[in-house]
């Protein structure tokens, strides 16, 4: 058995220690809201906080995780997190939506770091999170709307 705290939550899970933490989080503690996107931790759709760092869940032994504190696209709680949510919407930032849980679990992580970022810096923080659908003007202003808004 494996501790995890998950969302405020201690969990246990059977699993072998080298499975990816994104496949525990979605077939073992049903948060789906975490997506597979390309299984080589290059896309972003994955992202999860650990400790309150973005990773990529897809590549991120499960065993890595025990007795630190994961939290998903469902637990986010904070100021920054509501911000991001609420200027995501405004700004009309999901096109087909596939990435966006990954998006905003980077942007959520830049803003409790850095509260009022640069291009530079939202740029350099959101590089490694793919948006097929090209969002990526909408995702920098939301991100800019949240920061004035945290």
């Amino acid at each position: 058995m494996i501790t995890l705290k998950v969302n405020g939550q201690t969990r246990e899970v059977d699993a072998d220690p080298q499975t990816p933490l994104l496949w525990v989080l979605r077939d073992d503690l049903g948060l789906t809201g975490t997506k597979y996107g390309c299984g080589i931790a290059q896309c972003g759709a994955c992202t999860v906080h650990l400790d309150g760092a973005p990773i990529r869940s897809c590549s991120f032994p499960v065993a890595a995780a025990a007795g630190k504190s994961v939290t998903t696209i469902e637990g986010l709680q904070s100021k920054a997190a509501k911000a991001v949510q609420k200027a995501w919407v405004a700004l009309d930032v999901v096109q087909c939506g596939y990435c966006q849980s990954g998006q905003i679990m980077s942007a959520v992580a830049l803003l409790e770091q850095k509260p009022k970022p640069s291009d530079a810096d939202i740029d350099g923080a959101m590089a490694g999170n793919i948006c097929r659908c090209a969002t990526y003007q909408r995702i920098r202003a939301a991100i800019h709307a949240a920061a004035r808004e945290a």
